[in-house]
């Protein structure tokens, strides 16, 4: 019989895609901090950029853990629940379009 999914190599892949996302997400929304900086705009336009960064940073932290649960899980046969990285991956993506709306109006 062959088997439904690899052992290991689909989580891997995910977990390569989490740890792109959530690098992208606290190292990009940085960088247009360091943007908005040089513009000269109001710092509170800083406040969108710093929470996406907060949230990529907190993303790349759990990449360990959620690679282990999901690993857990589809050994075990248990259903995999990835909605609190989700939502925050959302919300920092969120967070950066906000960001970059309030600079095009400030500026």
């Amino acid at each position: 019989m062959i088997p439904i999914w690899d052992e290991g190599l689909q989580n891997e892949r995910t977990r390569l895609a989490w740890v792109r996302t959530a690098a992208v997400l606290a190292v990009g929304s940085l960088g247009a901090g360091g943007i908005v900086l040089r513009a000269g705009v109001s710092p509170l336009v800083l406040i969108p950029f710093a929470l996406a960064s907060v949230s990529g940073t907190l993303l790349l932290t759990r990449t360990g853990v959620r690679y282990r649960r999901v690993q857990r899980a589809l050994h075990e046969g248990d259903p995999l629940d990835d909605r609190v990285d989700a939502v925050v991956a959302w919300l920092g993506t969120l967070t950066v379009v906000v960001g970059a709306a309030l600079f095009v109006v400030v500026r």
